[in-house]
């Protein structure tokens, strides 16, 4: 830092100027007013200009515009550290403006090794160059910066040319106005310093121009790094030699696909900045590295790049590229044909990608995929990415993602997924049981992972979202049911039997069949010879259980139901065939008591070819068989044939031994033979 001491006279003249430097060495300069000294006031006048050229207005900047502005763009830090940083103390005051100079400056940096001045109008022009003359290759002024500077184009290449005889490393340019006609300048690029030049934010007065003349003077540089931004810059050249360039930001310009067309001597670039251009076919971009055998970063984002089919056949990368940025354009799907193998840090965000094909070709050395602002609808696969370990893809429209993805990448570290529309279902809650249990970090959780779909949880974060295991899984859920099905099964037949549920059920089907059998069948006018409801045909030894269950059941109720049993209805003097034949001829229904007894009785078989022969001659249901006992098919006599066709097709009456199931059984055989009979002469 420097301490400039003033002191006048009341006669406003200078008496001594004092000029040292805090902390180093000193350097005394002392005049005495003696106007007869010519040697003595040409020394005075130039230590006067040097001296109100750093004395306006001088405060501290915490660091040099381009050191930040050339650290944010580099490939890593590494090259950053070099940049020297300012630590040294500044004066923040301003003085009054001397009389005897036309600048007006504002010091915004001054330290050892920084100098920065601002508000250079085109009439302060000739003191700047008269300050940087003082400078040379010995002087300790590393970084200079200068701010809103207007300037005619053959000043700026004087400019250029003073500061590239000095000291200086790092020489920045913000927002400069250029006067007057631009026109072919001879540059003296021999012996520099210097290592970077930034200029940023020009305005060009003269529109009519050879643009060579302005791109030559900047493609010839012999320094490592060039920043051209915010300049409305349509070209630059490609140098005429072997370049020493490693580092180029035209940044936020009008720059086309038409830059550096075969262009062979950018051999040490590593680093090329391009964003906010006009660039439109990646096919040509690609062409454009070709011969750019150390570029390692190139960013292309925010152009309105575009990639179809046909442009894929004529990608050529370099090999040496390892990190891309494309964000921000217009690439869809077919982008991924159409890029560097050897890639390993890759930018697509904000594109109109919306799936990955499966024939591309494969990236084995990508490590970081940023592919969110998309319109993929899943998570993409690491079979072509098989080193891939960070993956951001947040803002898609993703409603389920796989939980196959981990299975596909074992190599993933950190995946952002978050601030996509996810569908709360079983296959979102396996991926992230997955993603916990992996040595994957989900980005962003839990905040950016919120539930869109279904509406009831919409809004729940995922955190708070869970299935049970059975509801999931899709095998335990058929084992569960399967097992209740066999158990209820077992418990229902298990009832049945210990409750003979079959019997209860055989006895309703036949109390129904037989109720709509009556009123289907229900004969409009009976005939007046009927006096009974039923003939009751049994053997003798079933005698017991007819007059005691059967017959006092029925006619239990007085005028309810008329039976005709032979012991109290067969006609004295009768034959026994012809009283049977009256018998059955006088009953509506015939009811056979089966058992194996009956099958041994004559009379009993009589009986029954007689009310068979009735069943086929008036077609009438006229028949009801009750199975008093089981007759094993092989006890009944040949000629019960009929007897063998009536128990396989009609239906027939078990008689219960359970007093629970008599009930059932009587109301079923009155529905059978319920019949309101006409009174004829002789019921009467």
């Amino acid at each position: 830092m420097y301490e400039f001491i003033y002191r006048n006279s009341s006669h406003q003249k200078l008496q001594e100027v004092n000029w040292k430097r805090i902390g180093g060495q000193s350097l005394q300069l002392k005049t005495q007013q003696d106007p007869l000294a010519e040697p003595v006031a040409n020394f005075f006048f130039c230590g006067c200009v040097l001296a109100l050229t750093l004395w306006n207005n001088i405060k501290l900047s915490e660091e040099n515009e381009f050191t930040k502005n050339y650290s944010n763009n580099v490939i890593d830090d590494s090259e950053a550290k070099s940049l020297p940083q300012s630590d040294a103390e500044s004066l923040q005051f301003r003085a009054p403006n001397p009389q005897n100079t036309q600048s007006n400056w504002v010091v915004i940096e001054n330290t050892t090794e920084c100098l920065g001045l601002s508000n250079i109008s085109n009439k302060g022009i000739e003191d700047l160059k008269q300050l940087l003359s003082e400078f040379n290759k010995k002087s300790r002024l590393k970084n200079l910066t200068l701010e809103n500077i207007v300037v005619t184009w053959k000043d700026f290449i004087i400019i250029l040319e003073l500061v590239w005889q000095t000291s200086v490393e790092y020489f920045n340019i913000h927002n400069m106005t250029q006067l007057d006609n631009i026109e072919k300048q001879h540059f003296n690029y021999v012996d520099t310093s210097l290592k970077a030049l930034t200029i940023d934010n020009i305005s060009i007065t003269d529109l009519y121009f050879t643009q060579s003349d302005l791109y030559l003077v900047f493609s010839e540089m012999n320094i490592l790094a060039l920043t051209i931004s915010d300049s409305k810059m349509l070209h630059m050249l490609c140098p005429s030699t072997i370049s020493p360039f490693w580092y180029l930001s035209f940044a936020n310009n009008d720059i086309t696909d038409l830059l550096f067309e075969d262009c062979k001597t950018l051999v040490h670039l590593e680093t090329l900045i391009l964003r906010k251009n006009q660039f439109r076919e990646l096919s040509k971009v690609s062409s454009m590295t070709r011969e750019m055998i150390s570029l390692k970063y190139l960013d292309m984002s925010q152009n309105p790049l575009k990639c179809d089919e046909e442009q894929k056949k004529h990608c050529s990368w370099t090999e040496t590229l390892v990190k891309l940025n494309l964000s921000s354009n217009k690439l869809t799907d077919a982008v991924f044909r159409c890029l560097p193998l050897h890639v390993q840090i890759l930018d697509l965000q904000n594109n109109q990608i919306s799936t990955i094909p499966k024939e591309i070709t494969k990236l084995e050395a990508l490590s970081e995929l940023n592919i969110a602002f998309n319109r993929l609808t899943d998570l993409p696969g690491c079979r072509h990415f098989s080193a891939l370990e960070f993956l951001n893809i947040e803002m898609n429209q993703i409603l389920t993602p796989s939980s196959d993805f981990f299975q596909s990448c074992q190599n993933i570290r950190e995946l952002k997924a978050g601030l996509n529309p996810f569908k709360c279902s079983c296959e979102l809650q396996d991926f992230i049981n997955h993603a916990k249990q992996g040595p994957a970090r989900l980005g962003g959780w839990p905040e950016l992972y919120v539930c869109e779909y279904p509406e009831g949880w919409k809004g729940t974060q995922l955190k708070d979202f869970h299935l049970s295991e059975i509801a999931c899984n899709t095998i335990l859920l058929l084992v569960t049911v399967l097992i209740i099905t066999v158990v209820l099964v077992a418990l229902v037949s298990f009832l049945c039997i210990y409750f003979d549920a079959p019997w209860y059920l055989k006895m309703m089907w036949q109390w129904t069949q037989t109720k709509r059998r009556v009123w289907n069948s229900y004969p409009e006018e009976l005939p007046s010879h009927l006096q009974f409801h039923a003939f009751i045909s049994y053997s003798e030894h079933d005698s017991l259980w007819v007059k005691n269950d059967l017959i006092p059941n029925l006619e239990r109720e007085e005028g309810s139901i008329q039976l005709c049993v032979h012991e109290r209805n067969f006609i004295p003097g009768k034959s026994i065939v012809e009283n049977i034949i009256n018998c059955i001829e006088k009953s509506y229904k015939s009811i056979f008591v089966l058992s194996p007894n009956f099958v041994q009785s004559e009379w009993c078989h009589y009986e029954l070819y007689f009310a068979h022969h009735k069943l086929f001659s008036e077609s009438s249901n006229s028949l009801i068989l009750i199975l008093l006992d089981p007759i094993p098919q092989y006890i009944i006599p040949a000629r019960y044939h009929k007897l063998k066709a009536l128990m396989a097709k009609r239906t027939y009456l078990e008689w219960p031994k359970e007093k629970s199931k008599q009930r059932l059984f009587w109301a079923n055989l009155r529905a059978a033979i319920n019949l309101n009979l006409p009174v004829s002469a002789e019921r009467s």
